[in-house]
């Protein structure tokens, strides 16, 4: 083979995505423009998409993540765990949220994700996850 990595009925399977909530220095600063009613409209928004999503049955989790400044970054060298505070270097984007859920098809996740208020200031990732469950190790 020529480098490529293959997976093993990843179009049969993936019936389960993730979209992605990145934010970066124009959305962050957009944010920052924002009036407090804007950002509860934003707020408002996504509860609206986490319902939508829990009342078709789509929903599997939907989470906001803290500041990147929060992070703990972990490694193992020599079998010793070593912990670090992150970022390591400023961060120009990070992801700020995600929603996993299970539809059928990726046309489908991509019309959720358009839901999302923030694809309206940043952009919003819709990736497939990796069903394993036939896979031989």
């Amino acid at each position: 083979m020529s480098g490529e990595r293959v997976f093993p009925n990843l179009m049969e399977a993936a019936v389960k995505y993730l979209i992605l909530i990145h934010t970066n220095p124009e959305s962050l600063k957009i944010w920052e423009g924002l009036s407090d009613a804007q950002r509860m409209e934003l707020g408002r928004g996504h509860m609206a998409l986490t319902e939508a999503l829990t009342e078709s049955g789509e929903l599997i989790v939907s989470e906001g993540l803290a500041d990147p400044s929060m992070a703990k970054y972990v490694s193992v060298r020599d079998g010793r765990t070593l912990v670090s505070d992150g970022p390591f270097a400023e961060v120009k984007e990070h992801l700020a949220g995600l929603y996993l859920i299970e539809c059928d098809s990726i046309e489908r996740a991509i019309e959720h994700a358009a839901q999302a208020p923030d694809a309206a200031y940043s952009y919003v990732e819709v990736r497939p996850i990796l069903d394993m469950s036939g896979w031989d190790f």
